[in-house]
């Protein structure tokens, strides 16, 4: 079976050992309207440089959703992909009501925004001919970001519907982004039930701060998968919370669960801080984190390389088989 990756289609099988949720580049919706962006030569040698070293460390894949309005660059992606041997998916799908959805996109009714999402898989995105491979949701507030106590947005459901319906008519897995201070993981998937979407399709992002088992049972007892997808962000949970939920889960069996760090390389337009203040507070953000202190950590804890395997490669590789 193939998937769409920035390089073309790839086997399934040959995904390997992957992180599940990382970010080459993001800006803000608007960063394109700024007359200054990243330096692409300059950063790109540095990403090149961190990507052949997590391919030394045995890294052969990873998920890059960003969503459409965030400054997503799949020829930029592709170009990383290429110079350093890791193969990168990228995304179609839109951010949350507080931070993206775009007025075009608000005026659509569900099935034209997942007639977008289908073309992107399908067709590729824009006019570079690069097909995403995975669908990016968003929903819930941003911490530190929003008040809280909002909920979902309707222009949130909108999109979840959407790419549900996308994902059923292409078997393209979803990705959701919810947020650890206030998770919509269980609502979400309501959504999801009634457009009749495979649960197995299903990543309930960035559950590993949220340190609440009963959170964890109600997702992964339907069938959907976890993800343990921010370790090295300290300034929002410690790694001491999120790998000793890690441990609680596979030590009564559960393990639909996959491992990435949320990491961003580069900011898109103008350097607003954003990224070097996230750098640092959490210093451990950074993609050899898992390989290098997570890992090891779980090994001496006493998970089996078996184990491992399932977290980093074949739990991939089932949520991305159609």
């Amino acid at each position: 079976m193939k998937i769409n990756s920035v390089l073309g289609p790839i086997d399934v099988e040959s995904l390997g050992t992957t992180l599940i949720h990382e970010h080459l580049g993001i800006g803000w919706p608007g960063w394109e309207l700024d007359h200054l962006d990243f330096d692409r030569k300059k950063e790109g040698s540095r990403i090149v440089d961190k990507l052949k070293e997590i391919q030394d460390l045995g890294i052969t894949s990873f998920v890059d959703p960003c969503p459409m309005e965030l400054g997503r660059d799949p020829e930029f992606a592709a170009e990383m992909s290429e110079k350093s041997g890791i193969q990168i998916v990228v995304a179609t799908g839109l951010y949350s009501d507080a931070l993206g959805i775009p007025q075009h996109f608000r005026l659509m009714d569900i099935d034209g925004i997942a007639e977008q999402y289908v073309s992107e898989i399908q067709d590729g995105i824009g006019k570079t001919g690069i097909k995403a491979g995975i669908i990016k949701t968003a929903s819930g507030g941003i911490y530190g970001v929003t008040p809280p106590g909002q909920g979902i947005q309707e222009s949130e459901i909108k999109c979840l519907r959407a790419a549900a319906r996308a994902s059923n008519a292409t078997g393209t897995p979803i990705l959701c982004h919810n947020d650890e201070m206030e998770p919509f993981g269980r609502e979400t998937l309501d959504i999801f039930e009634e457009e009749k979407v495979d649960f197995n399709k299903v990543l309930i992002g960035h559950a590993c701060g949220v340190g609440d088992m009963r959170y964890y049972f109600d997702i992964l007892d339907r069938g959907a998968w976890l993800g343990f997808d921010r370790f090295g962000i300290e300034s929002i949970a410690s790694d001491k919370l999120r790998l000793a939920s890690l441990l609680g889960l596979l030590s009564v069996g559960y393990d639909r669960i996959m491992l990435s760090h949320d990491s961003l390389q580069c900011w898109r337009g103008r350097d607003t801080g954003v990224l070097d203040g996230m750098i640092a507070s959490s210093p451990n953000w950074e993609l050899a984190h898992i390989s290098r202190n997570i890992l090891p950590a779980m090994r001496e804890a006493g998970v089996s390389k078996d184990k491992i395997d399932t977290l980093m490669v074949k739990n991939p590789c089932s949520y991305f088989r159609k």
